[in-house]
């Protein structure tokens, strides 16, 4: 009895022992399969989620484009003209609105200008992103934040901003909201240019390697102050110029008013805000018979030291052709462009030949487009042939139009000793400009343009100019052409020119002043372009020449060094 009842109980606790083990065995493996489950789960969506193509867009644009910076734009002297400013910009996830009504009303209390109806619109529905507004100020977010609707947030964007403001509105042009270029040299760095971009590392998301212009915006200002005074002083509906150096091509100032301001862009929009001096085409007028007389003189036709017969007027059938204010004598070919004679301005290109002197005006970079990097461009109107009266009127600067910019480029040939160099707006070399250029003519015909050009600043149309810049050995040519008005000229309607060069001893700029439709200063002055384009260019040049390293020097000898050597025995 004894050793039944010893055994019994250590038979049951070895049993038991042996089940909980037994069952601990059990939810171990159960424990495991769990945890295998859930990571072949968790696997399997990771798998899904790699092989879903994540939407990487806004509203049908790339998140990387929106949220990406532009590159800053500086003038020649490093001064900043356009830079990016980040910017908060109101999204809204619509399935995550709950009272549609209530946030478009309380949304309205900080952004009062967004339409009710339109919002309500853009609030419903299950969407997962739209913008709702679009570059607010820190202040305007706050506020929305403080609101605190569920399923509004901000992204931070890049916003567009140019410190001077209208000062360089049509070089600069403009960018749209998604901060893409749509006009000016914002527009050609995007479209146009997009290889340059990617060598200098200004593809959107890599660093931002400033791009520099060849202006100058102390230049710049100068010209846009001048030519805003010329639209008040003289009444004119526009004014426009730009100032190249004629040794490399580059434009270091270039105005073209009524402007627009580049930081609100919908004002490009506005009637009349677009770039005179490469988008609008113009009758010369008589700038152009600095171009004719060159032809003349490079062809060998016409001498410096010929005699022309302008006594009479010139009769092409029922047309007749007079001087503005004829001296109806014999003149010298200086004479000629000093009084700015249509009579004998004709009797010169006829002695080249219309067929050599419409050859000579491709040659001197009037046909088509001008070249520049902006996409504002329009091309010249010529005729591929010339009649006898049209050859005529074209060699004084009427019947064909070309844009500011090509004549300016033309200028800039004829005074730099005759080498054709398509402008810019970024830095180029001598060298670079040398390589690029075409010789139109002799450097003995640059000579003669240059005195020429002296001449009828110091005693022609641009004396009362030449007063103000004296010292600076300034010179160029007037032009008065007539509007065309319902299909005829007008003497009540005029856009003035001068076209012009500095220093004429040793030039290194050119300019075209242009002002559309001026009226007299006063009782004591007239509306030719002699009062008005001319003086223009005179007070910009007594303010930018300083600028640009160029000292006044009013020693005679540098005037009579212009005088050509077969005209020496004669005064300037």
């Amino acid at each position: 009895m004894s050793a039944v009842s010893s055994t019994g109980p250590t038979i049951s606790i070895e049993g038991s022992r042996k089940a909980r083990g037994n069952l601990t065995q059990r939810r171990i493996r159960w424990a495991m399969a769990f945890v295998a489950i859930v990571f072949a789960v968790m696997g399997a969506r990771l798998v899904t989620l790699a092989n879903v193509e994540v939407d990487t867009t806004i509203e049908g644009r790339a998140r990387d484009a929106i949220t990406a910076s532009r590159p800053p734009i500086l003038d020649r002297n490093g001064i900043e003209m356009a830079v990016d400013i980040r910017v908060p910009s109101l999204f809204a996830e619509p399935r995550r609105i709950i009272d549609v009504e209530e946030a478009a009303d309380a949304i309205r209390t900080v952004l009062p200008n967004i339409d009710r109806k339109w919002l309500v619109q853009r609030l419903t529905g299950d969407r997962g992103f739209v913008w709702v507004a679009r570059e607010l100020t820190p202040a305007q977010q706050d506020r929305i934040m403080q609101l605190g609707i569920p399923g509004l947030d901000f992204l931070v964007e890049s916003k567009r901003f140019y410190p001077g403001g209208s000062v360089a509105a049509h070089v600069m042009g403009a960018v749209n909201v998604d901060n893409v270029g749509i006009a000016g040299i914002e527009k050609h760095l995007d479209d146009d240019n997009l290889a340059l971009l990617q060598e200098l590392g200004l593809a959107r998301g890599n660093a931002m390697t400033p791009v520099n212009l060849s202006i100058d915006l102390r230049v710049q200002h100068a010209l846009y102050s001048e030519l805003t005074d010329a639209l008040t002083r003289y009444q004119a509906v526009a004014a426009a110029g730009a100032i190249m150096d004629v040794r490399t091509g580059e434009i270091v100032a270039m105005v073209s008013l009524p402007d627009f301001d580049p930081n609100n862009p919908a004002t490009i929009l506005e009637e009349g805000r677009f770039n005179r001096m490469t988008a609008g085409k113009f009758e010369p007028g008589s700038t152009f018979k600095t171009i004719t007389i060159a032809g003349a003189l490079e062809s060998g036709a016409v001498t410096i030291t010929d005699r022309v017969d302008a006594r009479f007027d010139m009769r092409f059938g029922r047309f007749s052709i007079s001087d503005y204010r004829g001296q109806y004598r014999i003149l010298t070919v200086p004479e000629v462009y000093r009084h700015s004679s249509n009579i004998g301005t004709i009797r010169i290109m006829q002695a080249m030949g219309k067929e050599n002197f419409r050859a000579f005006i491709t040659r001197m970079g009037l046909e088509g487009m001008p070249q520049i990097e902006l996409p504002e461009r329009t091309a010249s109107a010529i005729p591929p042939t010339f009649s006898e009266v049209g050859a005529a009127t074209a060699s004084f600067g009427h019947g064909l139009s070309v844009t500011p910019l090509q004549m300016l480029t033309a200028h800039a040939a004829l005074v730099n000793g005759g080498y054709l160099m398509p402008a810019t707006l970024f830095a180029r070399s001598e060298e670079e400009a040398m390589a690029l250029s075409t010789p139109v003519i002799s450097g003995r015909t640059s000579a003669y343009v240059r005195y020429l050009m002296r001449l009828n600043g110091v005693v022609g149309s641009g004396s009362t100019g030449n007063r103000i810049a004296a010292g600076y050995r300034w010179g160029g040519k007037t032009g008065t052409a007539e509007k065309v008005i319902d299909g005829r000229y007008s003497s009540a309607k005029v856009t003035n020119f001068f076209a012009s060069a500095f220093p004429l001893d040793d030039p290194r700029y050119a300019m075209v002043i242009l002002v559309d439709e001026p009226q007299p200063e006063n009782a004591q002055t007239g509306r030719t372009a002699g009062w008005n384009a001319g003086q223009v260019s005179a007070r910009v040049v007594t303010r930018v020449a300083p600028m640009l390293g160029i000292q006044p020097n009013s020693d005679p000898s540098l005037d009579a060094g212009l005088v050509p050597p077969e005209l020496r025995s004669e005064d300037l």
